[in-house]
């Protein structure tokens, strides 16, 4: 199923669009996809509802629109950081910005991507497989740094760019979780530091 009934083919359609998308991922961060009625993001992007669906052909399309923006808003938020991952330095950087971040949102919420993952990846295969996609991308772009790290012989020949990266994305989620259930960033520092230990354990002699 195509994820639009109709590309914009205007500014102004363009716009249009993204205000709908913006919306609706407001909406389903913070009601869940299931708590999220058409009705409520037509009347929180100030469209109608044959606008809604002059882009989105229903809404499973609108909700596979929304794993894209937020997967977008998560790689484009951290991409000063994950663009450069070339040092332990950098990957501490990262580390505590994504604590940051989490702490200016006292705890709540979690994780967008994981919070559908949650929700939609038993239920919804189209969406199922755009998260994982969105996870991907997000492991890839820490295993890029990585690899650039051992090409700059800041980690030994043998480290294994791949299976660090997806640990760390794991040990991301998981704290993010707990974060969430506790209210405090504890759990999500301790993953996060128990894989930059990992990491530097394959830093070269």
């Amino acid at each position: 199923m195509s994820e639009t009934a109709t590309r914009p083919s205007t500014a102004r359609g363009q716009a249009t669009r993204e205000r709908i998308v913006t919306a609706a991922a407001q909406l389903m961060f913070e009601r869940g996809v299931a708590g999220t009625s058409t009705p409520d993001v037509r009347d929180a992007a100030a469209v109608s509802s044959s606008q809604i669906y002059h882009y989105f052909a229903d809404k499973s399309a609108l909700t596979r629109a929304v794993i894209e923006f937020q997967a977008a808003r998560i790689l484009d938020g951290q991409q000063a950081l994950l663009g450069r991952l070339d040092s332990m330095r950098a990957l501490r950087a990262w580390r505590d910005a994504v604590v940051s971040i989490v702490r200016d949102l006292d705890c709540r919420g979690g994780c967008p991507l994981g919070s559908l993952t949650n929700e939609l990846a038993d239920s919804d295969p189209l969406a199922r497989a755009a998260l994982a996609d969105s996870f991907t991308r997000w492991t890839t772009a820490i295993e890029d740094g990585l690899r650039a790290m051992v090409d700059r012989g800041v980690l030994r020949d043998d480290t294994d760019p791949h299976h660090l990266a997806l640990a760390t994305v794991a040990a991301l989620q998981g704290g993010l979780i707990l974060t969430r259930a506790h209210r405090d960033t504890e759990a999500l520092e301790a993953g996060l530091d128990a894989m930059l230990e990992r990491i530097a354990f394959h830093a070269a002699p």
